[in-house]
């Protein structure tokens, strides 16, 4: 099958799904071809795998440059060039739209799928600047996914949306997405003393990520127990949390790490994973952190309680419930063995439900019934 992959290349939870998904897809003998702007994070060189730029010119007529434009006609001519079976677009808008109107361009028949990852549906798309352009995107894409059941329900809520939509969870691989021997990473003693533990926080630093309350958990825990704390990504919030870290005296126990291509040695080193979010529709991370052993404290929010499972692969607290998250931190942090059970029990529920072994298959069988019905 040849397909186009079309996603945002920049640090974040759709992009990343779409990398891995477009790897797993080569990988089992597909064709695929990534349409964006950069090279997707975290894209490796396969032999099926192709990249396409996207590049947008600056005339003065345009007081922005008319990227929408440009992704169309580079749509278009991907699909007329490569004779691709399906295009997925990830994100609503604007790629969804883009990808529905390249194909009216072209005289094949190319099919579309649309996967709905959750701030193109709770924050982009329900901004009344687009919402209109959203709604028509995600009502007449052919396929249509979300990443979690909560997702579904909130578009079919913010949308009066009554048209089918395939629930497919997001995925890793657990042979790739495993806990490496922590004497064998190099930077383990940097990053941390055989007393301390380690807790890790990875996100894209927006709002709605709460950064400052993983900051605030923090100081909590190091006041009980030695403990140092590792932020990885970057993003607008980067200035205020380090505000923060300064304004509570943790300068010496905070690390930045920035954005990081590869973060299983850093899972693997880790004692446990804090993602305290306003609104995640999926919460990649937390199966990247499970299938690694770490326990997870997260906000019972969107998608979370499909995924961390309360009390047995990690806790679940409401949304800005610091003082609690501390607490349940503790709770394991102190307790080896409870940290040991909740990772082992984490990584097996990634292993029965949220493997690429499981989930790509579902993918291709999805394409399949698409391009099947649009050709009936």
């Amino acid at each position: 099958m040849k397909i186009g992959m079309v996603c945002f290349p920049s640090y974040g939870g759709s992009g990343v799904l779409a990398t891995e998904l477009g790897r797993h897809l080569a990988l089992r003998g597909n064709q695929v071809h990534f349409i964006s702007y950069n090279q997707p994070f975290r894209l490796q060189f396969h032999e099926n795998i192709f990249y396409h730029r996207v590049t947008t010119p600056h005339y003065d007529l345009f007081p922005f440059p008319p990227y929408f434009l440009a992704l169309m006609n580079r749509i278009a001519g991907v699909v007329e060039e490569q004779e691709l079976d399906v295009v997925h677009a990830h994100y609503a808008v604007p790629h969804a739209l883009a990808v529905q109107q390249a194909l009216t361009m072209v005289d094949r028949p190319t099919t579309q799928v649309t996967t709905l990852h959750g701030t193109d549906i709770t924050l982009v798309g329900n901004h009344e600047s687009f919402f209109r352009t959203t709604r028509h995107a995600i009502q007449t894409s052919p396929g249509l996914t979300a990443v979690s059941r909560d997702l579904i329900a909130r578009t079919r809520e913010v949308f009066n949306l009554e048209r089918p939509v395939r629930c497919i969870y997001n995925f890793v691989d657990p042979g790739e997405y495993r806990r490496m021997d922590p004497e064998t990473i190099p930077c383990r003693l940097r990053y941390r003393s055989r007393e301390e533990k380690l807790i890790l926080h990875i996100s894209n630093f927006r709002p709605v990520k709460r950064v400052t309350d993983v900051v605030e958990i923090f100081a909590r825990i190091q006041e009980k127990i030695p403990a140092r704390l590792l932020l990885v990504g970057d993003g607008p919030d980067r200035e205020e949390v380090g505000g923060l870290v300064a304004e509570r005296n943790i300068e010496d126990r905070v690390v930045f790490l920035g954005a990081q291509d590869n973060i299983i040695p850093l899972l693997s080193i880790a004692d446990l994973m804090l993602l305290p979010s306003e609104k995640e529709a999926f919460g990649l991370v937390n199966i990247e952190a499970m299938a690694c052993e770490v326990p997870v404290i997260a906000s019972r929010t969107g998608g979370i309680p499909e995924v961390v499972v309360h009390g047995e692969t990690g806790w679940l607290a409401p949304v800005g419930g610091v003082d609690q998250m501390a607490e349940r931190a503790l709770e394991i942090l102190k307790n080896p063995d409870l940290q040991q059970q909740m990772g082992q029990a984490g990584r097996q529920r990634v292993i029965e439900n949220f493997s690429s072994d499981k989930i790509v298959p579902l993918y291709l069988d999805y394409y399949k019934e698409i391009i099947k019905g649009a050709g009936s």
